[in-house]
């Protein structure tokens, strides 16, 4: 098991393109721990603008009737992917994994699969 900084570290190191990735509480909107971004890209803000696109898709799924759990929710911009993948684990709750890359140094199918790699070792 791993804690959020070395999560948080495996994230920015072993995925080609990362820009960013942050662990955030959904219930609160408050980032955990923050690795990279920059003066473009404040963590802690986008950390609590994507609290309300997991709980706005939480609820239309609820509307919906729609089972199951939200894997990952993916978000394209004209030069980055923003990949917001929500944690399963028992300690990991109300939490979810934020990943931002460049998209023209990243693989998207690759970035999702070691992102669940290190979500099933986050522990909290």
């Amino acid at each position: 098991m791993a804690t959020v900084e070395v999560s948080l570290k495996d994230v920015m190191t072993s995925i080609e393109g990362a820009l960013g990735a942050a662990v955030v509480d959904y219930s609160s909107g408050m980032a955990l721990g923050t690795l990279g971004g920059g003066k473009d890209l404040d963590l802690t803000v986008a950390a609590a603008g994507n609290t309300d696109v997991i709980r706005a898709k939480v609820r239309t799924m609820e509307l919906l009737g729609l089972s199951g759990q939200i894997e990952d929710i993916l978000i394209t911009l004209e030069s980055q992917y923003h990949l917001i993948r929500l944690v399963t684990g028992r300690s990991g709750n109300g939490l979810f994994l934020y990943l931002v890359l460049d998209k023209s140094r990243s693989n998207l199918a690759m970035a999702r699969h070691q992102l669940k790699r290190v979500e099933e070792q986050l522990e909290v």
